[in-house]
């Protein structure tokens, strides 16, 4: 049942009454007998049951992981240059072309 909130015109005390919607208004001021006027407010919305959430309206398809994963694409910052020489292949020792003499 809502509860409505009404005010007196002569003493300006606030009254709340839970009503049905088909109970008559209230008139009379329960502390000094002056009129009583309805109060209106903002409601607060309450959303009740399914449908109304951003997941609710939704497949059930997997959800996507945020795991990276393997690039394929030929970035130029990752990808290694094909003419640089590799360590292993360049000699440790300069070969000598004269003999030595003993």
């Amino acid at each position: 049942m809502p509860t409505y909130e009404y005010e007196c015109q002569q003493c300006h005390e606030r009254v709340e009454a839970v009503q049905k919607f088909s109970d008559p208004t209230l008139t009379v001021c329960p502390l000094c007998g002056g009129e009583l006027r309805k109060v209106f407010s903002a409601v607060g919305i309450v959303f009740k049951g399914s449908g109304f959430y951003k997941n609710d309206s939704r497949g059930s398809a997997p959800k996507k992981t945020t795991t990276p994963s393997t690039n394929t694409s030929t970035d130029s910052s990752t990808a290694t240059p094909a003419a640089a020489p590799t360590p292993s292949s360049t000699p440790s020792t300069p070969a000598s072309s004269t003999p030595s003499s003993s």
